[in-house]
């Protein structure tokens, strides 16, 4: 598996690669936002490794511009910003998961494992999915509501098209951490709320049934009213 690890902090870089090169990972390091950009376009690397504050071009920077070209690399995202609004920028940027500093480094390894079998899988069908008057087309990745287009982020579209795959039952807010963050990256977070949240301003608030429905104490179900 080969890592580019984008870190600016010296002996943080050096514990990382030493860390994750004797667990057989081929890792190559970048200094800054700019050489890291630079490397992640030059080259077919299986994981990308972002610290948010960087010299030159700042780590949401450089992950826009990398999922602007490469949709299909997975990214994680290491930064000593953890608030809920720091996360989400994170996350929409296009990042795949987001680790907080200081972590433990096994807590990191399992994070990658997680990410590199996400990779592995076999892609979801691409029919369009259909709810009431809503439909979503995973191929062109394309969200309407009674014939009018709504414009969701990645995260947002990713989220609503696994409530729709899993319409008419019940997702626990662990359920989603584990299959659209594809990892349990906090489960005291708030994240998945906010984004329910998001969803619901887009997908129900104009219009009739609502889709989107909270089961205190179980989690949130996509069906008609």
């Amino acid at each position: 598996m080969k890592i580019l690890l984008v870190e600016d902090e010296p002996k943080v870089a050096a514990f990382l690669h030493q860390g994750l090169t004797e667990q057989h990972y081929s890792v190559d390091l970048a200094p800054d936002g700019l050489v890291g950009l630079r490397m992640a376009l030059a080259s077919n690397y299986d994981l990308l490794i972002l610290d948010t504050l960087l010299p030159s071009l700042s780590g949401l920077d450089v992950c826009r511009q990398v999922r602007a070209q490469n949709t299909a690399v997975p990214i994680l995202m290491l930064t000593a910003l953890g608030e809920t609004d720091d996360k989400i920028r994170g996350l929409d940027a296009g990042a795949d998961d987001y680790l907080v500093k200081p972590f433990a480094f096994q807590e990191l390894l399992a994070r990658i494992r997680a990410l590199a079998r996400r990779r592995q899988e076999t892609p979801a069908t691409t029919a369009v999915l259909r709810l009431a008057d809503l439909t979503l087309d995973p191929s062109r990745k394309l969200v309407q509501r009674a014939g009018q287009p709504i414009q969701l982020t990645a995260r947002e579209f990713a989220l609503l098209e696994y409530l729709l795959r899993n319409q008419g039952r019940v997702i626990s807010r662990v359920d989603i951490l584990e299959q659209v963050w594809e990892t349990s990256f906090d489960t005291g977070s708030n994240v998945i709320d906010v984004y329910i949240n998001f969803l619901r301003k887009k997908v129900d608030k104009d219009f009739t049934p609502k889709l989107i429905h909270t089961l205190v104490g179980m989690g949130y179900v996509m069906k008609e009213e």
